[in-house]
Parts: C-alpha cells; sequence; structure tokens
C-alpha cells in the first residue's frame, strides 16, 4: 500500500498528535482518526481496563489490528498510540500509506500538557517526569527512524502548529526523508 495519502502523526504522550490531528484533518478537507480512540470503541472498554484485563501486549495487539485497519482505508489525518512504533510490521505499514511526522515535545511542555491526565496506564507512577524520560529513550529513536519529516509542537499554539503542519506538509520534500 505505497502512498495510500495518509498523514499519520508519531510521537510521544502529550505531543499533540490529537489536538493537531483533528485541526489538520479539518484544514485538509480529510477524515480524522485517532487509534486510541478507535481501540477504546472497539474494545467497549476505555485503555486503562484494557490494560488492566490484558496487559500491555493486550494492548499493543490491539493497536496493530486497529493500525492496520485505519491504514488499509481512504486518506486519513491518523493519530497514532505513543507505543505504536514499537513493532516494526506498525511502523512498515505506517511509512508505506503516506506522510509519517514525528510531532517532538520538549520534556517540561510535555509534562504540563499531562498533568491533569489520568487515563494513561503507561503514566501511573509517583516520578511522572522519569517515566516520561524513559519512554523517550525508548521511542525516540523509532520515532525518527519511521518519520518523514519532523515537526516541534512544543511552542506554537494549536491554531499556529497546525498551519505550520500544513505548510509544512505543502513542500515538495514533505513525500521523502
Amino acid at each position: 500500500m505505497r502512498n495510500a495519502g495518509h498523514i499519520v502523526l508519531v510521537g510521544p504522550m502529550g505531543s499533540g498528535k490529537s489536538t493537531l490531528g483533528r485541526g489538520l484533518a479539518t484544514r485538509l478537507g480529510l477524515a480524522f482518526v485517532d487509534v486510541d480512540a478507535r481501540i477504546a470503541a472497539e474494545a467497549g472498554c476505555d485503555i486503562p481496563a484494557i490494560f488492566t484485563n490484558e496487559g500491555e501486549p493486550g494492548f499493543r495487539a490491539r493497536e496493530s489490528q486497529a493500525l492496520a485497519a485505519v491504514l488499509a482505508g481512504d486518506p486519513a489525518v491518523i493519530a497514532t498510540g505513543g507505543g505504536a512504533v514499537l513493532a516494526d510490521a506498525n511502523c512498515n505499514a505506517m511509512r508505506d500509506a503516506g506522510v509519517v511526522i514525528y510531532l517532538q515535545v520538549d520534556p517540561a511542555t510535555q509534562l504540563a500538557r499531562l498533568a491533569g491526565d489520568t487515563g494513561r496506564p503507561l503514566l501511573a507512577t509517583p516520578d511522572r517526569a522519569r517515566r516520561l524520560a524513559d519512554l523517550q529513550a525508548i521511542r525516540g529513536p523509532l520515532y525518527r527512524a519511521v518519520a518523514h519529516r519532523l515537526f516541534d509542537s512544543s511552542a506554537l499554539s494549536p491554531d499556529a502548529a497546525v498551519a505550520a503542519l500544513a505548510n509544512l506538509l505543502a513542500t515538495p520534500e514533505a513525500s521523502c526523508k
């Protein structure tokens, strides 16, 4: 499925994948799909319940299935879960399905954005900053490897970030790394 026209957003939790994805989809006239929301809808329960009932391996299996189904569909802006890059098959499928953009975020902004969020099982720890740093150490290289383009989402308002992302996609380099 080479270049099916998807715009796939990858990056850590709190980088803006869902927020910016919705805005970008509206701006570009594409559908928006949040893979985590799709997983929860299909499971009939929220992500923390899936982690409780099936563990992270069960969630990751659901994530791979949901992502494959979304990538097989019509062109869309897709917000992936932060761990979607942990499976090579997911990475290959995303790269082949369109343009993958790594939304980078600085640690302080990420921590502030996630301050009141209690729905993230991987952040159920007293030291959230350390957990986010540990996840970034593992996943950061994977985000870079899968991405066609990098975008820092730290300092811009959502509207400004959506406009900048649309401009980034309008450049010819957006289709290659």
